[in-house]
């Protein structure tokens, strides 16, 4: 896999405004939210896209969904959010490193885009 802008910032080579990390993810603010809460649960393992993920890789995918409802009460969204992954740049994908983004803090429609 190609370097990343979140490899980069996995490796601590760019910085972030991180709000949560551990041995498997880190949860950043997204530089450009769509709703006045917007992170990203960004895993340290790269996988370029959900659909090039494996066996092997559902506990780190489970993990990530734990954390997305952790990050969204500590940051106080409470029950009320979104989790989104885009798989593929015709899915509005563009950083081939899969992330969840949790978006929260207003009323958001259906269907999404």
């Amino acid at each position: 896999m190609s370097e990343t802008i979140f490899s980069k910032i996995v490796a601590g080579e760019l910085p972030a405004d991180s709000v949560y990390e551990d041995d498997l993810c880190i949860v950043i603010r997204d530089k450009f939210p769509t709703a006045p809460h917007h992170y990203l649960v960004i895993p340290k393992q790269p996988i370029p896209r959900l659909c090039d993920a494996g066996p092997e890789d559902q506990a780190l995918l489970g993990h990530l969904m734990l954390v997305a409802n952790q990050v969204a009460a500590q940051q106080g969204i409470g029950e009320a959010f979104r989790l989104v992954v885009n798989n593929g740049a015709d899915a509005g994908q563009s950083v081939f490193h899969l992330h969840v983004h949790v978006i929260g803090g207003r009323s958001l429609s259906w269907p999404p885009g």
